[in-house]
């Protein structure tokens, strides 16, 4: 599979052709020139954080404040290891760390806050299913 290829515009001019979004997303200091893929991968990868963490957190079972604050310091550091450290982004580019925090970060607390119960009633149901 090629990484890179040179392309030629029906005007002459040579273009470089990215790898696909999801090569992209788990290769390090990889070109984001459209930003909206960027967030887009933020917001996907949040989900998937916010599912597992939910998933998680009902095995251990972790309840109340305390579980919902664990959630967000864990899910703000992943955000920022993710963009900064792993991608290497220029945080400005992208409205500053604060935007890539909260870019998907409701709806990746409600997937959470969803499957976290859904796990514990599965598991201590007497109900079979």
């Amino acid at each position: 599979m090629s990484i890179r290829k040179k392309g030629l515009e029906r005007n002459g001019t040579h273009t470089e052709v990215l790898p696909s979004v999801w090569l992209r997303t788990f290769t390090p200091s990889s070109k984001w020139p459209d930003k909206d893929e960027f967030l887009d991968v933020v917001y996907w990868l949040k989900q998937i954080v916010g599912l597992l963490l939910g998933l998680a957190w009902g095995l251990v079972p972790l309840k109340g404040v305390l579980g919902i604050a664990i959630y967000f310091v864990i899910n703000a550091v992943l955000a920022y290891l993710y963009s900064a450290v792993f991608q290497g982004v220029d945080m400005d580019d992208f409205g500053g760390i604060w935007d890539l925090i909260k870019e998907g970060l409701m709806t990746a607390l409600a997937g959470f806050l969803v499957s976290s119960p859904s796990l514990l009633l599965c598991l201590c149901s007497c109900v079979p299913l």
